[in-house]
């Protein structure tokens, strides 16, 4: 789906010069701008009144900042939910406000134009898609999958190439993302990165999806889960075996035969 955007910034010159680099990834990156707004006051009629799939938005503007609009929106969410946010701006400091209202990202001023078209791609990939009923199988367009993920640690945003990534495991509200190196969390949901990652990742269980090249190899665990006496009970179940980790990751039986498949 070719999604709308709305440019939000208190300054013309900046407006500008975001449209002219729209413009200049348009075909690398489809998608219709279909208006701009110089505060927040004026963005939010516009939402209201166009429905933009994203918002590319300053966060320091005067009366209301743009972390105050989004926390707004947040607030205030239609039945038909809230625009993705992608933050514009020449400060750093403001990375972990805006992974706490659920930014799809945040670009730093001179936005360079492979970021500002990775960020619209991944917001646009999990956009719902329209296929007529005579469509064929090769015009229904295909998800790209992203390149890196944009991760926050101490007040900057780091990028991490999936190339890198062994596994993601679902805990509580969050996401954890794993290295062989080092752990980051994500504000992503595991079903939606499932559908993006699908060909380079598998699901093992409900709560995990594991990097296909990082599969070393499946062994069976065997545990005892009950003892009454001189009686044991013994569960066993088969564990994917992680290169780059000491984690061993248990594999759900809905999901055992396409992992005996995969190793195999």
């Amino acid at each position: 789906m070719t999604p709308t955007i709305l440019i939000v910034d208190d300054e013309a010159p900046a407006r500008e010069r975001m449209t002219a680099l729209l413009s200049d990834i348009q075909a690398e990156c489809p998608h219709l701008l279909i208006g701009e707004a110089s505060n927040a006051k004026s963005a939010l009629e516009k939402i209201a009144e166009l429905q933009p799939d994203i918002i590319l938005l300053d966060v320091q503007m005067p009366e209301m900042s743009g972390m105050e609009m989004a926390q707004y929106l947040r607030d205030h969410a239609a039945v038909s939910g809230v625009p993705a946010i992608i933050f514009i701006t020449a400060y750093d400091e403001f990375a972990f406000p805006a992974f706490g209202v659920q930014a799809a990202d945040y670009l730093l001023k001179p936005v360079r134009a492979n970021r500002l078209a990775d960020a619209i791609t991944r917001v646009a990939n999990r956009l719902p898609v329209t296929v007529s009923a005579n469509a064929t199988h090769e015009q229904i367009p295909a998800l790209v999958c992203r390149e890196n993920f944009s991760v926050p640690e101490r007040g900057r945003i780091l990028l991490v190439p999936v190339r890198d990534v062994l596994f993601l495991k679902a805990e509580q509200k969050y996401v954890t993302l794993y290295t062989s190196q080092k752990e980051f969390l994500l504000e992503e949901s595991l079903t939606s990165l499932e559908t993006e990652l699908k060909d380079k990742f598998i699901r093992i269980h409900r709560n995990a999806l594991v990097a296909k090249a990082a599969i070393a190899g499946v062994e069976r665990a065997t545990h005892i889960v009950d003892m009454d006496g001189e009686n044991e009970k013994v569960s066993e179940n088969w564990q994917v075996i992680v290169a780059g980790s000491v984690e061993r990751l248990p594999i759900s039986r809905r999901q055992w035969p396409l992992i005996k498949a995969l190793v195999r």
